[in-house]
């Protein structure tokens, strides 16, 4: 049988990640039957790059409900902007209808509960695409760990680094504004404390952190001049800007990436008068760009975890401890752009008593790691069989990265612990 699938918010991750796999590489199970967006010109270019579904159904932002009558998909894939994401879900639960979402499924703690709520009367069922999980080294730490190597987990260090390119990427775009993205603690972040919530397989209570805006924003020391409204590509100060000189050389065209549009020209509007070049140092961002944070969970492990958004160099650091042993791990996530040769990510283990070992992971081709290619196939062609353990998440573990985030946010403004329970209205 043949699942229908209509996908809200035609990004060009929704292309890439969803609507061109189906219509190719599982075109046997799977077909998309409708594309609904705020813009026209989405489906314009959705259909240019993927011309097997030229002849499908195009809806506006607000023609749900007719999309459903009329087309009569089995699930609804939600890929649009972070903070549309609920809207359709619930939409599509009220339906009875499956969802496949982007991550974050939400952009606050109170559309987590919506969320929940409306899936615990629904037959239908929300899973959220951490395609972090699906990444080889991922898999295999969680394999060490159901093994037991590390006997009962008791501290998680965590320090995600963002490079000056991408870190910068998210305050020329729309996740500047935290009513579009609920901040980085949350667009970001959720797939941090995803993994770690999933690694350990405890459920986080408590939150308590710091955070500022260091680098980006009107105050950022490296801004050129204090003026807002500027674009990278008409800018007459950029040539004083450390990050447009760090990426861009005088004679090039500058062009931006954006998860969500691809590569697209700067010198007039995109889609919907929306610009991905604008200024880092304006003053309408209102998000953080820094955080360092602990959470305590509910089987006694207790996580340290910090990310920075503007740094030389891409990756991570991770280390797990628990009664017998460690593990350790670096991974140096964009080699390309980083400014010195980078090594093969491996795991160390530590046993309490006895000698280290180092694993060799096999990796695979793909985006996220590899990850992406592997998560498809969960989606569209059922949980592999030969997998002994829970991979695909749903509305919880969604819900509970996104309470994890909104308590690091709310406990840098408040200065003080706060509850996941809280955040997601358990209480």
């Amino acid at each position: 049988m043949i699942k229908r699938y209509a996908v809200c918010g035609v990004s060009n991750r929704a292309i890439g990640m969803f609507i061109q796999p189906i219509a190719t590489t599982f075109s046997g199970s799977a077909e998309v039957v409708a594309l609904l967006d705020i813009d026209p010109r989405r489906h314009e270019v959705c259909k240019s790059k993927c011309p097997q579904v030229a002849q499908v159904n195009e809806y506006g932002a607000d023609e749900f409900a007719r999309m459903v009558s009329e087309t009569k998909p089995d699930v609804i894939i939600v890929t649009g902007r972070d903070d549309t994401h609920a809207r359709y879900i619930i939409q599509a639960l009220e339906q009875d209808l499956d969802v496949i979402t982007e991550k974050p499924m939400a952009t606050t703690g109170a559309d987590c509960r919506r969320i929940m709520d409306a899936e615990a009367r629904s037959k239908g069922k929300v899973t959220v695409s951490f395609n972090y999980r699906y990444a080889p080294i991922h898999t295999r730490i969680k394999e060490l760990v159901l093994e037991g190597k590390i006997g009962r987990i008791t501290s998680v260090d965590l320090n995600w680094y963002i490079d000056t390119y991408h870190g910068s990427s998210y305050f020329q775009r729309w996740n500047r504004v935290r009513a579009n993205s609920g901040g980085l603690s949350i667009h970001k972040s959720s797939h941090h404390f995803d993994l770690v919530n999933w690694w350990i397989g405890q459920t986080p209570v408590e939150a308590f952190a710091y955070g500022a805006l260091n680098y980006y924003g009107p105050d950022g020391e490296l801004n050129p001049e204090k003026r807002d409204g500027r674009y990278c590509a008409s800018c007459d100060v950029r040539q004083r800007c450390a990050y447009y000189t760090r990426w861009n050389s005088r004679s090039a065209s500058l062009t931006v990436k954006d998860d969500h549009l691809g590569t697209v020209r700067t010198d007039r509007p995109a889609y919907s008068g929306y610009r991905p070049d604008a200024c880092i140092y304006d003053s309408e961002i209102d998000i953080e760009d820094t955080y360092a944070a602990t959470v305590r969970y509910d089987g006694g492990a207790l996580l340290s975890y910090s990310v920075n958004f503007s740094l030389p160099y891409e990756g991570y650091r991770l280390a797990i401890s628990g009664t017998k042993g460690r593990l350790e791990t670096m991974e140096y996530h964009a080699p390309s752009r980083a400014p010195f040769p980078t090594p093969v990510q491996t795991i160390d283990y530590f046993p309490l008593f006895g000698s280290k070992e180092t694993i060799h992971v096999v990796m695979r081709q793909g985006g996220h790691g590899g990850g992406d290619p592997v998560l498809l196939e969960d989606l569209f062609l059922g949980p592999d069989p030969n997998r002994s353990y829970r991979i695909l998440s749903g509305a919880r573990d969604g819900a509970y990265s996104i309470g994890t985030g909104e308590a690091v946010w709310r406990s840098v403004k408040e200065n003080r612990p706060v509850r996941i329970a809280e955040v997601l209205q358990y209480d």
